[in-house]
């Protein structure tokens, strides 16, 4: 048997910034950037933002960083956290 329709996701709705959403309509992005920052998009959803692994600024808690690809070879994604209307939104990418 189907499980039931429902219409509320789970985890949080992850919008992204504009240098964020410039960076993967990039198409000399390489694969395994484009999909690192996708999976870690998918986490930051699914977590309400607290990926294991992210860092919280000691100034603003609101902001976290995570490791991109293994180890975080790639780079460090951030987000921030907005709680009063759930969300997180993709601040910057920053590759190594």
């Amino acid at each position: 048997m189907s499980e039931p329709y429902n219409p509320e996701p789970e985890g949080w709705p992850c919008l992204l910034s504009a240098e964020v959403d410039a960076l993967l309509a990039d198409l000399a992005l390489p694969a395994d950037v484009f999909g690192a920052i996708i999976a870690v998009t998918v986490q930051i959803n699914e977590t309400k933002g607290y990926v294991p692994g992210s860092t919280a600024s000691a100034r603003w808690p609101q902001q976290h960083r995570v490791p991109l690809g293994p180890d975080g070879s790639l780079g460090v994604a951030e987000y921030v956290i907005v709680a009063d209307v759930p969300h997180c939104v993709r601040t910057r990418v920053q590759l190594y």
